[in-house]
């Protein structure tokens, strides 16, 4: 999963930064209202946290114009402790929750758990499963049957996204977007890497769920009965 951080404090986005990389999330994060927008509407993120007071433009503004857009991200509003009035509106124009500073990284984490629930990425045991395949991320855990392997993070993610999409096909570059980011330098050599790494673990599980190549298209997992 990769979260966007829209807050002009350095330091406290730093600690997020720190907080959610912590938790296995792949993180961004821009210091003012107008950049946010721009990484935000790129579709990349499964999750904004959104100040509301930045420079460029506020963050209600930025929830405005991506809901106007259709872009269903889920929001979360970092608030000022007691501004009620920034809360409310917040909602009205479609924000999923806030959370008001100072707050602990414990309900941070909860709430950001809860918002990704709801939009349905992430079940109730935050694991992922397809075929015979169990991913947990919080761990990195990978589970066949009865045998476990631990992941890299960037083969988790990989594994993750192909998982989240399920039956569809993912290209290459919606792999390099979500992975490394949108102006990322990362080649398709650096996806054929992690595929790679990812087929050799599972062939050592003996999943029966594997990564197909679609030539010219991209990957997508199939389970061989």
């Amino acid at each position: 999963m990769r979260i966007l951080i829209v807050e002009d404090e350095l330091h406290l986005a730093e600690a997020l930064m720190q907080i959610l990389k912590k938790h296995n999330y792949s993180v961004d994060a821009v210091h003012d209202g107008r950049t946010g927008l721009d990484y935000a509407q790129s579709g990349i993120y499964d999750l904004l946290l959104l100040d509301i007071m930045m420079p460029e433009m506020d963050g209600i503004t930025v929830l405005k114009t991506l809901r106007n857009q259709g872009n269903s991200t889920p929001v979360i509003l970092l608030t000022a402790k007691g501004d009620i009035s920034d809360k409310v509106t917040g909602l009205d124009y479609g924000a999923d929750d806030y959370i008001a500073k100072p707050f602990s990284s414990e309900e941070l984490m909860a709430r950001i758990r809860a918002a990704l629930r709801r939009k349905g990425d992430v079940p109730a045991d935050d694991s992922l499963r397809y075929g015979d395949l169990e991913l947990n991320m919080a761990n990195l855990k990978l589970v066949v049957g009865g045998k476990d392997m631990k992941l890299n993070l960037k083969e988790a993610e990989l594994l993750e996204l192909l998982l989240v999409r399920k039956q569809s096909i993912t290209s290459k570059e919606q792999i390099i977007e979500k992975l490394w980011g949108f102006d990322s330098e990362a080649e398709h050599n650096n996806v054929e890497v992690y595929v790679s790494f990812l087929r050799k673990k599972l062939n050592f599980l003996q999943s029966t769920t594997r990564i197909q190549t679609i030539r010219n298209v991209g990957y997508v997992l199939e389970v061989n009965t």
